[in-house]
């Protein structure tokens, strides 16, 4: 057999059922669609009923479980080495999503809201307000000049520039700081599960 499979398995694969298929947690590519269908259910692993969890994979496994049934077949690995399979059962999922929400927005809101008035505070925007107003116009501030204004607008402005989010919508197609943050954190969080199955021989890898 002359045909060459190429093969993409991403870094972390979630699956919600316990017979995980090479077709569940990659993408197969090969002149000869028998083939490739056939591999599609190629069965990788079978984890326990109701019990959620993460596994590690080496694609060696998968290239020796590959060549169990077609020998002669050619691969090409264009993904990761190492990759992990997230199993989610239906009774594992996350309750009161909506709840969890809510209360880290109040969280994230007062505690937003804290640091901005305590930095106020400390270098003293009031007084610096206050004695520019009467610099500028000759009269004493009331606490509530255009200044104030606009320095409120501006921290809401710059909040919602910063996280290019508002709702439903967004100013630009970039991600936010928090998804970039977010993505650095599943980078390594994964990279540290590979790790460390592979020290404590808990990675399915070919003997």
């Amino acid at each position: 057999m002359g045909d060459i499979l190429y093969l993409k398995i991403d870094r972390n694969n979630q699956v919600d059922h316990a017979d995980v298929r090479l077709g569940d947690v990659a993408k197969l590519e090969c002149a000869d669609r028998a083939v490739k269908n056939r591999l599609k259910t190629l069965k990788l692993l079978n984890v326990q009923e109701k019990k959620s969890g993460r596994y590690v994979c080496s694609v060696l496994k998968v290239v020796e479980q590959i060549h169990g049934i077609y020998p002669a077949l050619e691969i090409r690995n264009l993904g990761e080495t190492d990759f992990i399979i997230e199993y989610e059962s239906g009774d594992g999922r996350p309750r009161f999503t909506a709840l969890k929400v809510i209360l880290v927005c109040i969280l994230v809101f007062f505690g937003s809201a804290f640091s901005i008035m305590v930095f106020n505070n400390d270098v003293g925007v009031g007084d610096v307000f206050a004695r520019t107003y009467e610099l500028f116009t000759g009269e004493p501030s009331d606490g509530f000049t255009v200044l104030e204004i606009t320095y409120s607008l501006g921290i809401a402005v710059g909040i919602l520039v910063f996280y290019n989010h508002f709702g439903g919508k967004r100013s630009a197609k970039d991600p936010t700081p928090m998804e970039v943050q977010m993505r650095l954190y599943e980078d390594d969080v994964n990279t540290a599960l590979v790790e460390s199955s592979g020290r404590e021989g808990k990675s399915i890898d070919v003997d």
